[in-house]
Order: C-alpha cells, then sequence, then structure tokens
C-alpha cells in the first residue's frame, strides 16, 4: 500500500499523525555507525548472567535486551509479563524493522509517527551510566544520526525525535543545532537534570538551551519517565504485597500522571515569558488529568501568594493553551467529554505501539469510538493538523 493510499486506510478521511510510538533498536545500531575508536565501547548487546543485555565501555550495563514489545510475530497481544523474556525474533516485525513499520502504518490507517528510543531510557538518563563524557556525548550522537537516517529512509513517515545529551547544558545547545540541521522534528528531553546534582530546568543557567529551542522551531518532548526520578514502574506506586503483575499495572498508571509535576514546574518557573515560540509536548501522560492540575495551578498560584517570587504576565492556565500539547491513547472519557476543557488545539493522538498499553491492533475502532461526536474541525485538527503544524509534516496532496 502507498503513502498515497495510507490515507484513505482510516474512517476518517485524514492523515492521522501517531505521535508517541517506539523504536526497539536493533543490536547494531550503535556499533554499526561507530568509529575505530569507540567500536568496542559503545552500545551493544551480549550476554549477562545467561541473559542478553545491553552492555556499554567495559560492560557496564544499560538494560535487559528485551524489545520492549508487547506484539508477537505471529500479531497477538501479550497481556501479562510475556512480553519481558521475548528477544528480537519473538516480537513483530515492526518493532524494530522500520521499512515494515511503514507497512504497518499503511495497515493500521496511520500517515505518520513519531518515534521514542528504549535503550537509552525516554529521556536518555541511562546514558548517565558511563562516565567517559566523550563516549556518553557519542551514545547520543550516533542514535540521533541512526533516527536520521531513518527519517530519510522512511520518505516522510517516521520522526524519530533527537536525543538531548542533558547531562551538559553547552552541548545540549550543540545538539540542538545538529538535530536542527540533519532535519530532525523534535527533541526528547530529560525532565530533572537535577537528579544528578545539575540546576533544574527552570534556573538560569539552562536559558542558552531554551533560547536555541525557541529560534529552532523543534517542540521540545518530556516523554512519562524521562528521568531516575520519575521513571517507577516498579517502584513506590504499588504496595510491597502486590505481585509483579499488579506492579506493573500500578506504576504504568503512575507514570502516566507524573508529566502534571514537569508541566506544572515549567509553567510555574516563567520560562514562557523568555521564550514565546517554545512548544512543549507532555508524551503519553493522557489527558483526563490536565482541566483539574490546570485549575489547581491556577487556584494556588493565588492563593500562596507564589507570584511574589515570580512575575507572570498570564494566568498559569494560560500558558498551557500558548504553549503545551497533551496526548491520549486508549482514554475514553476524557476525548468524549474533556476536550473543550482542554482545548482541540492542543490535543494529540497516539498509539504507544509496541509498548504495553498499546493500540495494536483496533486503532481505528478506537479512534471511530471516541470521535463520534466531535466535529469535522475538531477531527481534522486532533488527528492530523495539529501535529502536522507542531512537528511540520508535510502533509502532500
Amino acid at each position: 500500500m502507498s503513502a498515497q493510499n495510507a490515507s484513505n486506510a482510516n474512517r476518517t478521511g485524514y492523515k492521522i499523525i501517531d505521535v508517541d510510538a517506539h523504536i526497539s533498536e536493533p543490536h547494531d545500531l550503535w556499533t554499526k555507525r561507530a568509529s575505530g575508536k569507540y567500536k568496542s565501547r559503545l552500545p551493544r548487546v551480549e550476554m549477562v548472567d545467561d541473559k542478553k543485555a545491553w552492555v556499554v565501555d567495559d560492560g557496564i550495563q544499560l538494560s535487559l535486551a528485551s524489545p520492549s514489545s508487547v506484539i508477537h510475530h505471529d500479531g497477538r497481544k501479550s497481556k501479562g509479563l510475556e512480553f519481558l523474556g521475548w528477544q528480537m525474533e519473538d516480537v513483530h516485525r515492526a518493532s524494530w524493522d522500520m521499512k515494515a513499520r511503514v507497512e504497518l502504518l499503511d495497515a493500521t490507517g496511520l500517515y505518520a509517527q513519531i518515534l521514542y528510543p528504549n535503550v537509552a531510557g525516554f529521556g536518555s538518563q541511562n546514558f548517565m551510566k558511563v562516565k567517559d563524557d566523550a563516549l556518553r556525548l557519542a551514545c547520543a550522537q550516533i542514535y540521533n544520526d541512526a533516527m536520521a537516517e531513518i527519517q530519510a529512509d522512511s520518505k516522510g513517515r517516521l520522526f524519530p525525535m533527537a536525543l538531548m545529551p542533558w547531562w551538559n547544558i553547552a552541548q545540549c545547545v550543540d545538539e540542538v543545532a545538529r538535530a536542527q540541521k540533519m532535519g530532525m522534528k523534535g527533541i526528547v528531553m530529560c525532565s530533572d537534570p537535577d537528579s544528578i546534582g545539575l540546576p533544574d530546568l527552570g534556573c538560569p543557567e539552562w536559558l542558552p538551551f531554551w533560547e536555541a529551542v525557541d529560534a529552532s522551531g523543534l517542540p521540545v518532548n518530556f516523554h512519562i519517565g524521562a528521568s531516575e526520578t520519575s521513571f517507577n514502574m516498579f517502584g513506590r506506586a504499588a504496595w510491597p504485597s502486590m505481585g509483579w503483575s499488579r506492579r506493573l499495572a500500578l506504576g504504568s498508571a503512575a507514570l502516566f500522571v507524573e508529566n502534571s509535576r514537569v508541566i506544572s514546574n515549567l509553567i510555574y518557573s516563567g520560562l514562557f515569558d523568555r521564550c514565546q515560540n517554545l512548544k512543549i509536548v507532555s508524551v503519553e501522560s493522557g489527558i483526563g488529568w490536565i482541566p483539574f492540575v490546570l485549575e489547581s495551578i491556577d487556584y494556588e498560584w493565588l492563593e500562596t501568594g507564589a507570584e511574589s517570587e515570580q512575575k507572570l504576565s498570564m494566568k498559569p492556565s494560560d500558558y498551557f493553551r500558548k504553549h503545551v500539547y497533551g496526548c491520549f491513547w486508549f482514554e475514553k472519557t476524557a476525548p468524549m467529554k474533556l476536550v473543550d476543557v482542554v482545548g482541540e488545539d492542543n490535543v494529540l493522538f497516539e498509539t504507544d505501539f509496541p509498548h504495553p498499553t498499546c493500540l495494536f491492533p483496533a486503532v481505528q475502532e478506537h479512534i471511530a469510538e471516541i470521535s463520534v461526536g466531535w466535529s469535522e474541525t475538531r477531527k481534522r485538527k486532533i488527528l492530523q493538523d495539529n501535529a502536522a503544524g507542531l512537528y511540520g509534516i508535510a502533509l502532500g496532496s
């Protein structure tokens, strides 16, 4: 099926853009692009304690080598923890093969997809395990080089976001420029650099980075779990008496709302008064929490006298309307009942393929159910135009 026909493979007639999906990184992603200096030190898959694991440098373990895909190669979907034991040969080819991913877009009626990492962590926080500064930077840059290749090869269908070397502010500024030069459409940022002793993102030290992003026009994406602070899949979310399946369920649910903290801090920092064009995306966090959080940060801003610390030119919630986007996928209540409150200009659609909770394979069925009361204008904005404008995705004829 061609890209032209993909837009007609769904029930809406729009070129649906999926703003959050993941790539199961091929095992040679780094090594095949490495120079001699780093070839044996970059991320690679080795056996560690009888299990395949991603290691870097002299055997530092980044993560297990699970493809993080719940879609088996036979098309069935894991409903429990079975997928944690799957390897590349066990999962759907579109998890790691981006030619197959484009074919999957056609089969599920999607036009384009924004891609996020697995191995590096959702905010590239795993690279902090690397002690060599130059090697750590190479890990991020080679990943970005590979993602730029995927984007070019997909001919306008796949758009991976560029990782930031968030442990070094000056390197972040340089990587924003490099990502823009390579034609990439957005960046992935760690939500809590203060977790390693750096200033937090609202501090003046980060202003060169924010100004560089503001000038570039690239949106900054904060994926859930984008730092050691915010990633808590099996940690404090569940009571100790819970089994691992319940811990996964509760940890996932807790992760979705963690981004409310990140977005609220960005708004309270006064950043958006300094960077008038900046766009922020809260990725894989849903939208149901947004009305309550916006109402609460408006109320508490006045109730606590917070304006004595930081002057804002607008109400906190007004900055959300101008600068921030939320994404939904499995939700039903919020897309059907709360879009007017969130703002139809601030809502994006995602599938989270091939992760747990992803919509595969019933993407179009879900869209049809939640959009039944939407106007054509709303459908076009949420499924197509908001994302196309934000990420600069050409829709063609």
